[in-house]
């Protein structure tokens, strides 16, 4: 005889619980949830120190550069204090064990254009020329004492020819994409292990 369990729906399945590219990585930390959670939800993405991030950043702001547009870089970029740049949003938590987040923007191009949506429009939005990104951080218990920590972000876009876009930039920078998310990932597992 089975006993199934019911599967609560992550929150960024429902707001792109169809894509076109995703990536995930995942990390034991040796804290419990409730700390690791924490830890996600607080930690500082501009504190995340790899020498791709700051490569890739770098890169990425080339074209304001060129077109002396200016460019105001946020002070903090914390999750629990809400995502603080345009087009981004706190797509919602559930009780300690996810974080989602995303935005609306043509990513593809050298320099982005976002689009602010309302969280209650993010799931359906579909005006063709544009792209969503998804990402959540999820804590689950690992044992007595530790936890497992996953990033994920997911990509969808709303038309034949955007997708043709993004996916020849998603061959270039996935790599780097992976690697930042690994090097946020050992930082909030520093944070949370510092703190447990």
């Amino acid at each position: 005889m089975t006993t199934e369990s019911k599967v609560d729906r992550m929150l960024i399945e429902s707001a792109v619980p169809t894509f076109d590219t995703m990536i995930a990585e995942h990390l034991v930390v040796h804290a419990g949830p409730e700390t690791t959670f924490a830890a996600a939800r607080n930690v500082d993405f501009l504190t995340v120190r790899t020498p791709l991030l700051a490569a890739a950043m770098w890169i990425r702001g080339l074209p304001a550069r060129w077109s002396r547009h200016t460019v105001v870089a946020p002070r903090r970029l914390v999750l629990a204090e809400g995502v603080g740049l345009p087009g981004w949003l706190l797509l919602g938590q559930t009780q300690g064990r996810e974080i989602a987040f995303g935005a609306v923007g043509k990513f593809w191009q050298p320099d982005i254009e976002w689009l602010d949506v309302p969280r209650a429009d993010f799931a359906g939005f579909a005006e063709p020329g544009w792209g969503k990104i998804a990402a959540n951080f999820t804590v689950t218990g690992y044992g007595e004492q530790s936890s497992l920590l996953s990033y994920q972000v997911r990509t969808v876009t709303t038309d034949p020819e955007s997708r043709r876009r993004f996916r020849r930039y998603w061959w270039l920078i996935r790599p780097f994409v992976a690697h930042i998310m690994r090097a946020t990932l050992r930082t909030v597992r520093a944070d949370a292990e510092a703190s447990g």
